[in-house]
């Protein structure tokens, strides 16, 4: 995984341009010249034909989507925006729509000052390593197609590709069982996409809700990540609420994050664990595909079943081909972002969300009791801030000096991954962030945190 155009990026004005997309702060890297100019070099790319638009809520997506659409118009292309939407819902519409690829406005867990343009291709997977390296060779050549002044297509409008993806989901879970269970839900939309489809989705489930910052007109109300250091608003609804789980959403429905009924975040890593306890136990057959990140514990969930486990390399373009390739039942990351192929190869904060429903419904137990069932590993995961046009070279050079007796595999495939019988720590540069991720997991709370604090310290050296 390599940063396909680190020197546009500083730790003061940063734009990062990998195979995630383009990202930069509005007012500062991600100017509308730029934003026009990607989306012709997309539009040239992957054109003609119809290129779908969704964007998440963020105020600067009022100046980006009309950036976005001119710089497609220009190329030929007949643009359709689906409006504000969780991106699984437009990558769904794109393999549906015979759309020949799709952009998503969203800088999904990043803050308010961040936006971006994700890229998919014609079947809703974001463009992979090689694509992403023709699209920007065609940005970096600015020789875009132009349309004559009577071929600009009139752009048009889709108001239901979240309905749609809503019906999609609605289709893979046992809607009677949740209805049955009779659950109260409190969730955290954080005024994001997913603030005005999750809570009457819950509802159509049969489920009490209640919801906090689900109005997509407001700010966000923290940062969109759903970390456990970003629900204390969450785990106050669910004590005071006296539900029975709630859930987190990031900015874009990437992501979900969990608060038991007893009002404890368990980590983001449960995302995956339930799901797959909830997938692997109906039956659904192949592989289970994570990556170099995730916790061991899925690596007991999938042996549980008699599954293979594959990893990939951290983003959703390795999960979501991977799951492809390898025919997978389940896949997806630590980070709370989970592909159900019967669904769409998307990560998908909602389908999650269902299908952990489903899991409590089925079993008739507390979500408390279903993560304590979950093989038990502690992670710690730290980040040290790092200008991309450097970051690499401090990889190379730790790589250089490694002398670790209690590793008995050294994985590179994604940065450094450093594996132990009990123990790994997983170094390598974020696709997203001008930072250097720095991941330990281990049986025992007190060694993963010293294994991460000594490579942080580590990578400090070699900054």
């Amino acid at each position: 995984m390599s940063v396909l155009s680190g020197d546009l990026s500083s730790a003061s004005k940063p734009l990062k341009i990998t195979i995630a997309g383009v990202r930069g702060v509005v007012g500062e890297t991600l100017t509308p010249e730029l934003l026009v100019n990607f989306s012709q070099a997309f539009g040239t790319y992957a054109g003609p034909g119809k290129v779908l638009v969704s964007r998440d809520t963020r105020v600067s997506g009022r100046m980006v989507e009309p950036c976005v659409c001119s710089g497609l118009t220009a190329t030929g292309c007949e643009v359709v925006r689906l409006g504000v939407c969780p991106t699984a819902a437009l990558q769904l519409a794109v393999r549906q729509s015979g759309a020949v690829g799709g952009i998503a406005i969203t800088a999904g867990h990043n803050d308010a000052r961040w936006n971006a343009l994700k890229f998919c291709r014609e079947d809703g997977i974001y463009l992979n390593a090689k694509q992403a390296e023709e699209l920007l060779n065609v940005y970096h050549q600015k020789e875009f197609t132009k349309a004559a002044w009577d071929e600009l297509p009139p752009v048009g409008r889709d108001d239901f590709a979240g309905e749609r993806h809503l019906a999609a989901i609605r289709e893979q879970v046992d809607v009677e069982a949740i209805r049955a269970a009779g659950l109260k839900i409190a969730v955290d939309c954080a005024n994001g996409a997913c603030a005005q489809f999750t809570p009457g989705f819950l509802e159509g489930l049969g489920c009490e809700v209640v919801a906090i910052n689900d109005d997509p007109e407001l700010p966000f109300p923290h940062e969109p990540l759903p970390t456990p250091p970003n629900l204390s608003q969450l785990r106050a609804l669910v004590a005071a609420a006296k539900a029975d789980a709630g859930f987190a959403h990031d900015a874009d429905g990437d992501r979900l994050g969990i608060v038991t009924e007893a009002g404890e975040a368990p980590g983001e890593e449960y995302t995956l664990c339930l799901a797959a306890e909830m997938v692997l136990g109906r039956g659904d057959s192949g592989p289970v595909v994570t990556n170099l990140s995730t916790t061991m514990a899925i690596d007991g969930i999938a042996r549980k079943y008699g599954r293979e486990l594959i990893r990939a390399g951290v983003g959703q373009v390795f999960i979501a081909e991977s799951a492809l390739n390898y025919e997978a039942a389940i896949a997806g990351e630590g980070s709370g972002g989970i592909v159900f192929p019967r669904i769409n190869y998307a990560h998908d904060s909602i389908a999650a969300l269902a299908h952990i429903l489903n899991l409590m419904a089925e079993r008739g137990e507390p979500i408390s009791r279903l993560i304590a069932a979950v093989p038990k590993y502690a992670i710690v995961k730290r980040e040290i801030v790092c200008p991309p046009q450097r970051a690499y070279t401090v990889l190379e050079e730790l790589r250089r000096g490694l002398d670790v007796p209690w590793a008995s595999e050294i994985n590179l495939d994604d940065g450094i991954k450093l594996i132990g019988s009990d123990r790994w720590v997983h170094i390598r540069v974020s696709m997203t962030e001008p930072r250097i991720r720095v991941i330990a997991e281990a049986a025992a709370q007190g060694l993963a945190m010293d294994l991460a604090d000594d490579y942080v310290r580590l990578v400090e050296r070699k900054m």
